[in-house]
């Protein structure tokens, strides 16, 4: 079944603890931290995602547009993050196995995100090795909300779970940017379960008639 994850990179900051409650019939919560290096933009630290543990028992998907992100891994973990992501392109590939072995010693989800340049073949390591828990497809430029859907990742997402499919099939496969409820059937079409929505949620005059629309 499709998950849904409203990312509050779109909800109002001043009233957070109000937009997570608008969102309650969402599966997670996705939180986006931006170093202002891995991208321009920089967001928040692991004080407000402890706030946020504090305020929801919502699945906390955290993801790490940081740059060395395996420095950030305890903070964010003791935080209260369920699951983390970082990004392949953020550090050579033994930093990214540390990062992910640090994970599995504060017993937190791993995950491994690609930007849309990364070939979908660099996830098979992250598969077989590390045991990834999930796989994050970005179907636009990390950085900021409200981007359109990059179409020519679709490709992309239907190989990551053919590889999924074949070397972890218990991993979960997350698309984010660009979601709407058609994006998000396509992404559905080529294999994803679980979808981050932003602008499509929080912009909507019915939130969770946004996400049950996003559900299909």
């Amino acid at each position: 079944m499709i998950k849904i994850a409203p990312s509050i990179l779109s909800a109002d900051f001043c009233n957070l603890e109000r937009d997570i409650q608008r969102v309650s019939s969402a599966d997670w919560l996705h939180v986006d931290v931006m170093d202002g290096m891995f991208v321009p933009n920089l967001t928040i630290g692991p004080p407000v995602v402890q706030s946020i543990r504090a305020r929801t028992e919502m699945f906390l998907d955290v993801h790490l547009m940081v740059e060395k992100p395996v420095r950030l891994v305890d903070a964010f973990a003791r935080a209260g993050a369920d699951l983390l992501t970082v990004h392949l392109e953020a550090d050579m590939p033994p930093a990214i196995h540390a990062a992910l072995a640090e994970m599995d010693r504060l017993g937190v989800k791993k995950g491994i995100a690609l930007r849309p340049i990364t070939a979908a073949e660099a996830v098979i390591p992250y598969l077989c090795e590390a045991q990834a828990d999930l796989i994050l497809v970005m179907t636009v430029e990390p950085g900021f909300g409200g981007q359109p859907f990059l179409a020519g990742q679709l490709p992309k997402i239907q190989a990551v779970r053919r590889y999924i499919q074949r070397y972890r099939p218990e991993c979960r496969l997350e698309v984010d940017g660009g979601i709407h409820p058609a994006t998000a059937r396509q992404a559905a079409e080529a294999g994803a379960d679980v979808l981050v929505a932003g602008s499509a949620v929080y912009s909507a005059p019915d939130p969770a008639a946004a996400i049950a629309a996003l559900r299909g």
